[in-house]
């Protein structure tokens, strides 16, 4: 699904200036970003240990409940679940991914990584330094900001995105390196060293399709390439995205924090496609407001 495919969502008609692509919030650089688990603390673990990845859930909150339980139910601490980006725009329920993620698992034994995909950096730019909100509606943000409470058909309006959910968005790490993967949003220079990637590579990239280059003697995890009919398993890289905001299927990648490589297994998590879900919603304000109309 292209970025200017259309969504659902607050009507703003204007033309998009992609120069603001280039502007970055971050620093250029990721040396502040990187975190990297030592051989001490994985020898300290010495039970089998696994990562869950989760790629680009755009909204759909309920793939992302039902990974979760799914993640619970069949993984022994200690265990890691890193999401890689691009929770907000195009799918319904942006703001409860965003609570849900900042609430963290709650869970003794567990980590949870939530790394910064381009969908969060356009929600922070346009929230916080852009003159209007053109480019964030282009790539999906009207369902964003109904998520927030606005209404189809109403003037956007940033405001009504609280500030600590961007303050939580300007703290998300750009990737994060184990002994064996390194796991980011959209991939990697696999020339540059870590603390030296450029931000927007991390967060834009696109890799060629006969790309397999992971970083160095590291398998690359990453998603924001989209493959409805995906996981993408290359030699040296993994790409998770399945468009599950539009097909309503999910791939959880399973990585063993002991060996190297790609995933030891994959696993699906599968809701309704959206134009189901949107149909539904669509029925449910019809009916409630028929039901309104008959009391007033």
């Amino acid at each position: 699904m292209a970025a200017d495919t259309p969504t659902w969502g607050p009507h703003i008609s204007g033309k998009v200036d992609r120069g603001w692509r280039n502007c970055f919030h971050a620093p250029g650089r990721c040396r502040a970003q990187v975190e990297v688990e030592t051989s001490g603390v994985a020898k300290e673990q010495k039970v089998m240990s696994k990562t869950y990845a989760i790629a680009d859930l755009h909204g759909r909150f309920d793939l992302l409940e039902i990974a979760l339980a799914r993640i619970t139910e069949r993984a022994e601490p200690p265990a890691t679940v890193v999401t890689l980006g691009d929770y907000v725009d195009r799918g319904p329920d942006s703001r409860k991914i965003v609570e849900r993620l900042m609430a963290g698992l709650g869970r003794d034994g567990w980590r949870l990584i939530c790394l910064r995909g381009n969908h969060e950096d356009i929600m922070w730019q346009t929230c916080r330094r852009l003159p209007d909100v053109d480019w964030w509606l282009t790539n999906g943000g009207g369902a964003t900001l109904i998520s927030y409470g606005q209404q189809v058909g109403d003037q956007a309006d940033v405001a009504v995105v609280p500030a600590s959910h961007l303050d939580w968005v300007e703290r998300l790490p750009l990737m994060y390196v184990d002994t064996h993967r390194v796991f980011v949003h959209a991939g990697l220079d696999p020339n540059c060293p870590l603390d030296e990637q450029d931000a927007e590579d991390v967060v834009w990239k696109i890799y060629p399709d006969d790309d397999d280059s992971g970083h160095f003697q590291r398998h690359v995890v990453h998603g924001h390439h989209q493959h409805p009919h995906g996981p993408i398993f290359k030699k040296n890289r993994t790409n998770l995205d399945t468009l599950a905001w539009y097909t309503g299927r999910l791939a959880i990648g399973v990585f063993d924090d002991a060996e190297p490589g790609g995933p030891i297994e994959v696993f699906e998590v599968n809701g309704e496609p959206i134009e189901k879900i949107l149909s539904s919603r669509r029925s449910m304000s019809y009916y409630c407001n028929k039901a309104a109309s008959r009391r007033s």
